[in-house]
């Protein structure tokens, strides 16, 4: 099935981000929720670029393919994709509010865009060539980064 490497990848990835979401209190600082709101924006941004490389180059036939399996629809990988992206879009306000479904997708996106600057670059040496999305990986790499460092900002490690 093609859609298996992405399953199992964006379902460990949603298994942890559930596991930061739960296991943290938030802030109830305007301002440092803010700071992480900003955070997610630009981060919701600099993916949406590196979606937009992924569905110019193949990313949805390439990907499974990496992994022996046959190409994904490129409609699913459209709304799949858009539709984080609308999630993400929401989720701006309900960081500011402090709301706690708000900080699953932002952790969502900062794991999974870490992830995204390991992945690719890894993908293009084992194909040894450009893999769909290597250009921008960087970059969302970075945002994530500093979205994870404001979310771990605006949350802290509850003790049981």
């Amino acid at each position: 099935m093609s859609l298996l490497p992405s399953v199992l990848i964006l379902g460990a990835v949603a298994m942890v981000a559930l596991q930061f979401t739960r296991g943290r209190a938030i802030s109830d600082d305007p301002i440092i929720l803010r700071r992480a709101a900003v955070g997610l924006a630009i981060a919701t941004v600099v993916q949406g670029i590196h979606f937009t490389e992924e569905a110019l180059t193949g990313f949805h036939e390439t990907f499974p393919a990496a992994f022996g399996q046959p190409p994904m629809s490129y409609t699913l990988f459209l709304v799949f994709n858009v539709g984080w992206l609308c999630i993400w879009a929401i989720s701006i306000r309900g960081l500011i509010s402090g709301q706690r479904a708000a900080f699953f997708a932002a952790w969502f996106l900062a794991i999974a865009g870490v992830l995204n600057a390991i992945a690719h670059p890894l993908l293009a040496i084992t194909t040894r060539g450009y893999f769909p999305g290597l250009l921008t990986s960087p970059l969302i790499g970075v945002a994530a980064a500093i979205l994870w460092r404001r979310l771990s900002d605006a949350t802290v490690e509850q003790v049981c």
